[in-house]
């Protein structure tokens, strides 16, 4: 406790000459942070519309999202169903194990 009571002025006066402590927000300033920003997009174009898409695509789009839904929920049955007979298994194991604990007695 004595090296505790010690140590403790050294360290505060050894963190204290660590240097300024600068808050964060002055370094992200909208003048250091916005201005570089929008230099870095000058001369690039706007971005277009695709017209390449039309409402016919988006049927297709909304049959793949439909068969991957079906595709998952099926996935998650043969997972439920796994599960399920693990379970039973591990239970089937854990009876034959007490019946033959048992048969050894």
């Amino acid at each position: 406790m004595k090296r505790i009571a010690m140590l403790a002025p050294a360290a505060l006066l050894a963190l204290s000459a660590c240097g300024e402590s600068t808050d964060a927000s002055e370094e992200a300033m909208a003048d250091t942070v916005e201005v570089p920003a929008d230099d870095a997009m000058d001369g690039v174009p706007d971005p277009v519309i695709d017209s390449s898409l039309d409402e016919a695509d988006t049927a297709s789009v909304e049959d793949a999202v439909d068969a991957a839904t079906q595709e998952a929920e099926d996935a998650a049955d043969n997972a439920q169903a796994a599960a399920d007979d693990a379970l039973s298994a591990a239970d089937a194991a854990a009876a034959a194990s007490a019946e033959l604990e048992g048969a050894t007695e």
